[in-house]
């Protein structure tokens, strides 16, 4: 899978830190612009696949650029996402005049932040090799047994797919079973739902409705199974 270029544009350092922290860890090349100008110079010269644009900024404000991205067939086609000051409607409906793809508004947090670029670009957030292993899952949900088909799992989670909607960061205990020396075993752990797949709202169309699940408890030998299974899918 090819990596993919982010454009952050901001004048503030803190923020530009902060989504740098965001996209820590992910498949994805940081290009970095403190204002407009330098936005659109950079944009034309790498083409990233996703640009984060800050709203009021020196030089050349963000509405500004994104005009001028959007007039430009080189550009045109890039998502843009505006950062704007929370309660401000006005800073709202000048993002949308300027032909944005979204917006986010400030104080940024991690989820929305990683959200709105989710949506934008295919694989945004793959941070680890997966494998499609399909299985039963069982798991507890506010106590309760529910039961859900595992689309394909990685070292630090899987997606399973349900007939319902769960809740963002609601625990879960898990249990499931794994191929191992020509048999399966049963595995326990324990996780957190960490993004939503809603079937009136699919994230990401190649997936059914479901959930991603994060490993908040697992035994390091199962990780080590699971590594094993996908060094075995990565062959095949």
């Amino acid at each position: 899978m090819s990596r993919k270029k982010v454009l952050l544009v901001d004048d503030v350092h803190l923020i530009l830190e902060l989504e740098k922290a965001f996209l820590k860890g992910l498949p994805v090349d940081i290009l970095v612009a403190h204002n407009g100008a330098e936005a659109l110079e950079l944009a034309r010269r790498e083409l990233p696949d996703l640009i984060y644009l800050d709203l009021n900024m020196p030089v050349m404000d963000g509405p500004t650029c994104c005009r001028a991205l959007k007039s430009d067939p080189a550009t045109m086609g890039i998502p843009v996402i505006m950062v704007t000051t929370a309660g401000r409607e006005q800073d709202e409906l000048l993002c949308r005049s300027s032909g944005c793809d979204d917006y986010l508004s400030k104080p940024i947090n991690n989820k929305t932040f990683l959200e709105k670029g989710r949506k934008l670009i295919a694989d945004f957030e793959r941070r680890r090799q997966r494998s499609n292993y399909s299985g039963d899952v069982q798991f507890l949900e506010k106590g309760e047994p529910r039961h859900g088909l595992i689309a394909d799992i990685s070292k630090g989670g899987l997606f399973m797919a349900i007939p319902h909607d769960a809740v963002p960061d609601e625990p879960l205990d898990l249990a499931f079973t794994l191929p191992h020396d020509g048999s399966n075993i049963l595995v326990a752990a324990r996780g957190r739902v960490a993004w939503e797949n809603r079937a009136h709202n699919l994230l990401k169309p190649a997936y059914p409705a479901g959930v991603g699940v994060e490993f908040t408890d697992i035994d390091p030998a199962i990780v080590m199974m699971i590594e094993k299974l996908l060094e075995g899918a990565l062959e095949t």
